[in-house]
């Protein structure tokens, strides 16, 4: 399967300085000739001491940075289990979760020789083995959640090779499908991060979970060859470099035959494992899968296979009884994270109206009830302005409360929905005492005025039904007009539950939709 990767992920050809040399694409196909196995192997170069031993830091075209990542960068407080306060579910509703994955290993070269009626032993014939399966990631238009993920994806291996030059078949490839809008990013174990949280409170009694992550750093080799800074990923050691067959390991390594081919096909695994350094790696921001995809992403490259013992039949080596063992596979835990995609996005207190609003300008059909947080999980409507005309959609997110970004509440877990809507429309609640004081607060849960300025902005004052006659609630409503055109945002009263003013939410909500979000504004003080 051909390897696909986005134009941010394409391997750049024009380094600096040359490309590690890839002595494995110059293997003999299968049938080799002796004379094609020493010119092969006569290209080999034996490595230098100096070069032993770094292929672990050496890319071949550049070099590996050490750099600190908060800990709540790798991670998701969701799999804290039981330092976790949102264990709250609505539905089959999934957004967040860690998946361990892992290639396929390459199959084993194999040890065999041609024999029919006429020689009891013949030249070697022992196909190489299968490359291993890869993980592949793709994204759809038909999933709305995480909810069918499974929590490990495990890539077949490839098959050994057999007699008569028989390669082996190459590990079956997994494809994980997740709905567009997901960012795939690399993530430690959770078991690895729930220890380090549980020292740092030993430690500590008092810190919060959110502290400790943003406090607690860990470190990251990440590759410095390319303008995108990549995390450099590592597979296993390889066990043994030789398999062998009928004489034992002792009897060839005293070989000064062997000891020269052992020299010279270090020179092979170096190159191999330059290969997969090159390979190897993943963005530090992650992979924002923002659009359908019509051809997958690799995520985790299989390992290649072994060499059978016909690629080392020589002049000198008649009766090669070993082989090359398959590379590794790679084994790594990705954090996927669905950040729905929607125009607008609804942020207010819990019971100020969100999920009626979205009931009543939209076809979605969200929970709705008289308590604080009927909404737990996020819901999507498409809003129409008539029949032919534009559709918009909106997104309507759980309730944040005072001290929500201090993990209180239902913290800000779901902002993420929201982070690539358009516009933001603020849901105030003109039956509580102070809407103007909660609009502020909201403000500054959200990120502050810096965050939301980088957004189109709409403040809808629900409930205006409620004691309209009582001086006190036109004063409120004037008040939080005046706020908000001070900051250049319009300001709607509608009363959702009657129905009132839902057209002119609409068109106003439509032309925030679709307005430039270049427009310049007043610089806003609170």
């Amino acid at each position: 399967m051909l390897i696909v990767r986005p134009g941010f992920l394409k391997r750049e050809l024009l380094v600096k300085g040359p490309l590690p040399r890839l002595y494995s694409t110059k293997v003999p196909d299968n049938s080799p000739r002796a004379a094609d196995n020493e010119v092969w192997l006569e290209a080999l170069r034996p490595m230098n001491p100096s070069r032993q031993g770094r292929q672990k830091y050496n890319r071949g075209n550049g070099q590996t940075d050490l750099i600190k990542v908060p800990l709540g960068e790798v991670t998701s407080i969701n799999y804290l289990q039981r330092y976790n306060k949102h264990k709250h579910s609505q539905g089959n509703f999934v957004d967040v979760r860690i998946v361990k994955c892992r290639s396929g290993a390459g199959g084993s070269g194999t040890v065999s020789f041609f024999r029919d009626a006429g020689r009891s032993i013949g030249p070697p014939d022992g196909g190489d083995g299968g490359a291993g399966g890869s993980i592949y990631v793709q994204a759809v238009v038909a999933l709305g959640s995480l909810a069918k993920m499974k929590t490990t994806y495990i890539a077949d291996d490839g098959e050994a090779g057999a007699a008569r030059q028989l390669d082996g078949m190459k590990g079956k490839d997994v494809l994980i499908q997740v709905p567009v809008g997901t960012v795939v990013k690399w993530c430690l174990p959770p078991q690895k991060v729930r220890e380090i949280v549980e020292g740092e409170i030993d430690k500590d009694k008092d810190s919060t979970l959110r502290t400790i992550l943003a406090s607690k750093t860990i470190n990251l080799s990440t590759s410095c060859s390319s303008h995108q800074k990549k995390i450099q990923l590592y597979r296993q050691e390889m066990a043994e470099s030789w398999l062998f067959k009928d004489k034992s390991p002792e009897y060839h390594e005293n070989k000064d035959w062997f000891k020269n081919l052992h020299k010279r096909m270090e020179s092979y695994d170096h190159s191999l494992g330059q290969s997969e350094l090159f390979y190897d790696q993943f963005p530090l921001t992650g992979l924002d899968l923002e659009q359908p995809m019509s051809k997958p992403i690799c995520l985790l490259k299989g390992g290649q296979g072994g060499l059978g013992n016909m690629h080392f039949l020589t002049n000198l080596i008649r009766n090669p009884r070993f082989s090359k063992p398959g590379r590794n596979g790679l084994e790594q835990y990705f954090l996927f994270e669905l950040k729905s995609i929607a125009d607008l996005g609804l942020i207010g207190l819990p019971n100020a109206g969100k999920s009626t609003i979205l009931n009543k300008i939209s076809n979605a059909k969200p929970k709705i009830g008289h308590w604080q947080f009927t909404t737990l999980n996020p819901t999507i409507g498409t809003v129409s302005l008539g029949f032919g005309q534009d559709v918009f959609t909106v997104a309507d997110i759980p309730g944040i409360i005072e001290g929500a970004s201090l993990d209180k509440g239902m913290g800000l877990e779901f902002l993420r929905h929201i982070e690539r809507s358009k516009g933001w429309i603020f849901v105030l609640n003109l039956a509580n005492e102070s809407p103007v004081d909660e609009l502020r607060l909201l403000i500054e849960e959200v990120g502050g005025l810096e965050k939301v300025k980088t957004k189109k902005v709409l403040v809808v004052c629900n409930k205006a039904d409620i004691d309209f006659e009582n001086s006190k609630s036109l004063a409120k409503y004037i008040q939080v007009e005046h706020f908000s055109k001070s900051q250049g945002w319009d300001c709607v009263p509608i009363s959702a539950l009657r129905e009132e003013n839902i057209e002119v939410l609409k068109q106003k909500m439509f032309e925030c939709a679709r307005g430039s979000q270049d427009d310049a504004s007043p610089t806003p003080t609170i």
